[in-house]
């Protein structure tokens, strides 16, 4: 359990320190023979810095009562 909380701990820290990413999708708009036409369009995952915290609580806690054993 010690390190199961510690793993939980560490991926709440990454999630309050990245908030978010970006990614592009390619859409095709016309395709005419051999002419063909995209376009990237933007995707954005974002989550609030509160979540990580709430994560690291979550493994402080694991890590506590896994210990008491």
């Amino acid at each position: 359990m010690k390190k199961a909380g510690i793993a939980i701990i560490i991926i709440g820290l990454l999630f309050t320190i990245v908030t978010g990413f970006k990614f592009f999708t390619r859409e095709k708009v016309m395709d005419i023979g051999s002419l063909k036409i995209t376009t990237s369009e933007p995707h954005k995952v974002n989550w609030s810095p509160y979540l990580g915290v709430g994560i690291m609580v979550v493994g402080g806690v694991i890590l506590l009562v896994g210990n008491k054993k």
